[in-house]
């Protein structure tokens, strides 16, 4: 009853609330679990194919100029996905028509994408077993890290 009467930023508050008072009551009984459950790397994805040789490598400037702009890149692209959002939750309730200076109006897409309800439905009529799938590449990420002291330059290749 109490979800009906707030909203649902008040509720991701409450549980982020709880959740803290959840972490903190562990810290308390059993503190090595909670440093445990940190410890977890990520998982990382194993190198695709058409990487640099080793003597190809460029300078560590390079990459460093590179994985910066990524990130900053990335971030405005996270904000402008946000803001994108935002706008087209009003926009897409609105009937075509002109509002102010703006034509609001839909164009059929032009891209297609395999119905998989319907080719599930084909693969289980003819005993053909699961549909097959594959996997999607993995995702590209940057991390800063502190380097440290007494090290000019870090360089590494991990496997």
């Amino acid at each position: 009853m109490l979800n009906l009467l707030t909203s649902p930023r008040t509720a991701r508050t409450v549980r982020g609330l709880i959740g803290t008072i959840a972490d903190a009551a562990r810290s308390v009984i059993n503190p090595a679990a909670l440093v445990a459950d940190q410890a977890e790397p990520a998982t990382v994805e194993a190198d695709p194919a058409g990487l640099y040789e080793p003597d190809e490598m460029p300078a560590v400037e390079t990459i460093e100029t590179a994985a910066r702009e990524y990130e900053r890149a990335a971030d405005q692209a996270r904000r402008a996905d946000r803001g994108k959002r935002a706008a087209k939750k009003v926009l897409d309730k609105l009937p075509a028509g002109v509002y102010g200076t703006w034509r609001i109006f839909r164009t059929p897409s032009s891209r297609q994408t395999p119905d998989l309800a319907e080719i599930t439905r084909i693969f289980k009529a003819n005993g053909l077993g699961p549909v097959p799938m594959k996997e999607c590449a993995a995702s590209l990420k940057v991390e800063r890290v502190e380097v440290a002291a007494g090290i000019e330059t870090l360089t590494a290749v991990t496997v």
